[in-house]
């Protein structure tokens, strides 16, 4: 098998409101790097200045102007922001959703009619300037579209977006041009680290948006090979490499598998469709599911038992080098302090968990707002991260240890939030953000008290695991 780069890549699930058991909208994404990088969790307060601010990014010399007026959002910026703040996703006080970014990679063709910009907008950037400043999900299309379009872009990817109603994604496939559509509400759609959407309708303003001049931009550079005129934009932009066989395609796969499993596909298939309607309704747990999947119930699970070469084939979904997991669910009919649940999951979603913060929190704990790449047992990244480290030698021995912790703190999670939901009708604004960050606040403390225990028998049942141990008599 060809050896491919290393690539620092994510993958991205989006669910349409009628796709759901419940009614409600959700994006998610792994955000996959470095083996060891610590993130942390933070809530910015609404603020209001007499002037726009100027916003300028430490790592490419990108900046643009903000408005007057930043809505309260919550971010999981990095443990250092010395090549920027890569604040990733988060949910704003409006109630929009916002994950960011998808990697993707465009063409060398159409860059070298368009090519990115050293210093446009990138994953860096791309939350801090858009989330705190938008009302809807399509209104952040705009704002972002206005953004690339004025400034440029360094680099091609995808961003999520979402509101109580709307699923949009948005993909800049060069420069200056981009495209952006609605999940219909009866769908999903996987992405996994190439250009995914596919064919745009200029004739529906609707269900889709597109950068200015992107169609005289193709058809002027010849950059369209479609016979029958229609503008497929994974074709026109995207790549067929041979890594997106083993890196990329696969990962569509194994999800379109998991929510449509009565439709046979290859897992190498260039074509598979960027959106579905699901078999059945999809819940929040199923998505968290697939975010934490890795080929389960097939020879390419890498901790499976499947052959060597099919175990080592496919890059997971659910990667060492996550730094963390996220599901942004927004639920239908209840005030937007708790219709907005933030889940998030510390280190590799498969051995560690997702915890529920809603929307209307106005703070975090002390663990989630510490801890840099020496190991702290005091932050909620590394706390999450032990547990996995310690599984991996001995996973097939640990992993149903850990899969009954991970049962247990999702039935407690969500019986506190069905009595926030029940209580949220008797409090007023300023009661909810008290009373959702209270709660929230004791989920996250239960899942980090349960995750120190787990991580302590772990220790102790792994001392019988060494390489020097022997049989003994235990009267010698």
């Amino acid at each position: 098998m060809p050896k491919f780069p290393e690539y620092d890549a994510c993958t991205s699930i989006l669910v349409g409101k009628k796709a759901s058991v419940d009614g409600s909208t959700m994006i998610g994404r792994n955000e996959d790097c470095k083996a060891t990088w610590p993130k942390h969790f933070i809530v910015h307060p609404h603020k209001e200045y007499k002037e726009e601010q100027q916003f300028k990014a430490k790592e490419n010399g990108f900046s643009c102007t903000l408005p007057k007026v930043r809505y309260k959002y919550t971010a999981t910026p990095e443990w250092t922001d010395k090549e920027g703040l890569f604040e990733e996703e988060g949910i704003n006080e409006k109630g929009v959703a916002m994950s960011a970014t998808e990697s993707a990679y465009s063409n060398s063709y159409v860059l070298g009619y368009d090519p990115l910009l050293e210093d446009g907008i990138s994953e860096a950037s791309i939350v801090t300037v858009v989330l705190p400043y938008v009302d809807s999900a399509r209104d952040a299309v705009n704002r972002l579209g206005e953004i690339v379009s004025a400034h440029g872009a360094a680099e091609s990817n995808g961003i999520l977006f979402s509101d109580a109603d709307e699923v949009w994604y948005f993909e800049i496939g060069s420069g200056h041009h981009w495209v952006a559509m609605k999940i219909p509400d009866d769908s999903y759609a996987v992405v996994s680290n190439r250009l995914a959407i596919q064919e745009i309708d200029f004739t529906d303003n609707d269900n889709f948006a597109w950068s200015k001049d992107i169609l005289a931009f193709v058809n002027d550079n010849n950059l369209n090979k479609s016979t029958d005129g229609t503008f497929n934009f994974r074709e026109i932009f995207g790549t067929r490499s041979e890594s997106d066989l083993y890196y990329n395609n696969p990962r569509v796969w194994y999800g379109q598998r998991m929510f449509n499993p009565e439709i046979t596909q290859d897992p190498e298939d260039y074509d598979m469709p960027f959106v579905r309607k699901p078999a059945k309704l999809i819940s929040v747990q199923d998505a968290k599911d697939f975010l934490a999947s890795h080929y389960e119930g097939t020879e390419f699970d890498p901790v499976g038992k499947g052959p060597i070469e099919s175990r080592k084939r496919y890059r997971p979904i659910s990667l060492a080098k996550a730094q963390e997991s996220h599901v942004l669910q927004i639920r239908p009919n209840l005030p937007v302090e708790v219709s907005g649940i933030h889940w998030l999951s510390m280190g590799v979603a498969a051995q560690s968990v997702f915890v529920p913060f809603f929307a209307g929190i106005n703070d975090t704990p002390r663990e989630y707002k510490i801890g840099d790449m020496t190991y702290d047992p005091k932050s909620a990244y590394w706390i999450f991260k032990l547990v996995g480290v310690l599984l991996d030698p001995h996973y097939n021995h640990f992993v149903d240890v850990v899969s009954d912790v991970q049962e247990r703190l999702n039935i407690s999670f969500q019986q506190r939030i069905n009595q926030v939901d029940v209580k949220s009708a008797d409090l007023d604004h300023h009661e909810l953000s008290e009373y959702t960050t209270k709660i929230s606040n004791e989920c996250a403390e239960l899942a980090m008290k349960s995750y120190q225990d787990l991580a302590y028998k772990l220790i102790a049942a792994s001392t019988d695991f060494s390489k020097l141990n022997y049989n003994t008599d235990e009267n010698l």
